[in-house]
C-alpha cells in the first residue's frame, strides 16, 4: 500500500445528497476504508439509520442534517463541520434530483429548486470549504455531474442545464488551482441504479426516464471513485466508453434535434 493510500483511509470525507442513492453508496463504501464519513441531506432519519449502519461495521460517521436548496443550511452546515469536526480532505458534491417532461409543465418552483439543489449548492460549497484547502494545501472537490451535461436531450432542459453549470464550473476550477495540492474533479455518469428515477417519476407532472433501462450498478461508481481518489484527474466517465458522448452532439445533433421531439412525444401521450 502507498503513502497516499494510506492517507486515503484516513481521510474526513463530506458527502451532500447522502440519504439514498449514490451518496448513501459513496457512504458505506468509504467508511468501510477508514473514511470519517459527514453526511448532509434533508432527511433525518435516513441519515441516523445509515449511521447506525456504518458503526456497526466499525466505521466512523458524522451526520448534520440540512436542506441545501438554502444558502442559510449551507452556512451553518459550513460552521458545523469545522467547529465539530475540523478541516474536510475530500468534498464530494453528490446533491441532486431529476425530472422528465415538456419544460413547459415543470413546475417553476421545482425547477428553481433544481437548480438551487443540483448547481448552487456545489458551488456554495466549494466556495467556504476551498480557502482552508488552499491554505493546508491539501484536499479534492468532486462534483458529480452526468453525461446530460454534454449531451442535452428533450425532457432534461433544467437537469442538463445544471450539469452543464458543473461540467464549465470544474474545468475551470480545475485549471485555477492545478498544482496547489488541491484536486478539483467532475464525475460524468451515465445512469445509475437506484431510487433517482423514481423520484423523477413522482415529481409532480414527471415521467419515467427512458435512460433507466441503460442504468449501471453503484459498485461500479463507488470503484471509480476510489481510482478518482488514488489517481485525481479533471474528469471521469462511468462507465468509461462514454467518454464518447462528448463527441455525440456534434456528430448527430441534427438527427437528435429531429428524433427528440417524437421520443418525448411518445413518452407524454
Amino acid at each position: 500500500m502507498t503513502n497516499r493510500e494510506k492517507s486515503l483511509h484516513t481521510r474526513k470525507v463530506l458527502i451532500t445528497g447522502a440519504s439514498s442513492g449514490i451518496g448513501r453508496a459513496f457512504s458505506h463504501f468509504l467508511a468501510e476504508r477508514g473514511c470519517h464519513i459527514i453526511l448532509t441531506a434533508r432527511r433525518e432519519k435516513r441519515l441516523e439509520n445509515i449511521k447506525k449502519e456504518i458503526q456497526a461495521s466499525g466505521g466512523t460517521c458524522t451526520i448534520i442534517p440540512s436542506d441545501l436548496s438554502k444558502e442559510s443550511s449551507r452556512t451553518f452546515l459550513y460552521h458545523q463541520i469545522t467547529d465539530s469536526v475540523g478541516d474536510i480532505d475530500v468534498l464530494i458534491n453528490n446533491a441532486g434530483f431529476g425530472w422528465y417532461g415538456y419544460y413547459r409543465h415543470m413546475d417553476w418552483l421545482l425547477a428553481r429548486r433544481m437548480v438551487d439543489v443540483n448547481m448552487l449548492s456545489a458551488m456554495h460549497l466549494t466556495r467556504l470549504f476551498l480557502p482552508r484547502m488552499l491554505e493546508r494545501k491539501q484536499g479534492h472537490v468532486i462534483n458529480i455531474s452526468s453525461i446530460a451535461g454534454a449531451l442535452p436531450n428533450q425532457g432534461i432542459a433544467v437537469y442538463s442545464g445544471t450539469k452543464a453549470f458543473l461540467d464549465a464550473f470544474s474545468t475551470a476550477l480545475y485549471r485555477e488551482y492545478h498544482r496547489t495540492g488541491v484536486a478539483i474533479s467532475t464525475m460524468r455518469l451515465g445512469p445509475v441504479k437506484t431510487e433517482f428515477f423514481d423520484q423523477a417519476l413522482r415529481k409532480p407532472n414527471g415521467r419515467s426516464v427512458p435512460s433507466q433501462r441503460f442504468s449501471i450498478s453503484t459498485d461500479r461508481v463507488n470503484r471509480a471513485l476510489w481510482r478518482l481518489l488514488q489517481h485525481p484527474r479533471r474528469a471521469v466517465y462511468v462507465p468509461g466508453w462514454l467518454a464518447l458522448t462528448k463527441h455525440v452532439e456534434n456528430i448527430f445533433g441534427p438527427v437528435i434535434d429531429l428524433l427528440g421531439p417524437l421520443l418525448l412525444k411518445q413518452r407524454n401521450d
